[in-house]
């Protein structure tokens, strides 16, 4: 359960952090800050869907990991957005959009589990899209330069970033939606 595959690879996700943050502390060129720090979050990033594949693969989902998968990729993607507004390249106001919605999904989605009715805030389609569009937006701003000489990373990072933080803002309204009934026939 702790240390299957796909656990070690959630696991991998989180030690990944002070990694990452790490590189921004060294006397390297920015622009080799950048790349190591772009690449390390692609690579464990994709782990994401690597370890839920192996998973089922391998027959080893368990309680443990379905817990600690968005606990991991949360972890990652804050401690990212919070080095990005660090470096300037990321406006707190959307950090603050982007982090206050995963915690009170999450709370939200705990006390719903709490009064048996998670499957009103089930995981939806808008909820993976707008962490698809965090995930390719964080590694531009990452970068921070010109990908193979044409790409600007810094200005499709930061279109990217706005429409994630639009996309945060829309999903918290649905499962706000979703969980609304449950939340009034508790409150009676």
């Amino acid at each position: 359960m702790f240390f299957t595959i796909p656990t070690l690879l959630t696991w991998a996700r989180i030690v990944a952090i002070p990694l990452i943050v790490g590189v921004f502390y060294t006397s390297w060129p920015p622009a080799l800050c950048n790349l190591l720090a772009t690449v390390m979050f692609v690579v464990f990033a994709l782990t994401d869907w690597l370890d839920g594949y192996l998973a089922r693969k391998l027959n080893q989902a368990s309680a443990f990991g379905a817990f600690l998968d968005p606990v991991a990729d949360k972890f990652l993607v804050c401690a990212s957005l919070l080095i990005l507004v660090h470096l300037h390249r990321v406006d707190a106001l959307i950090a603050l959009v982007i982090i206050g919605r995963e915690i009170a999904i999450s709370s939200l989605r705990e006390w719903m589990a709490q009064i048996g009715a998670s499957r009103s805030v089930a995981v939806h389609m808008l909820g993976k899209l707008k962490t698809t569009v965090q995930m390719v937006a964080i590694p531009f701003l990452l970068y921070d330069g010109r990908l193979f000489g044409v790409i600007d990373t810094h200005l499709w990072g930061t279109g990217l970033i706005l429409v994630a933080s639009v996309l945060t803002i829309w999903s918290m309204v649905y499962y706000l939606q979703r969980a609304l009934p449950e939340i009034r026939a508790k409150a009676r």
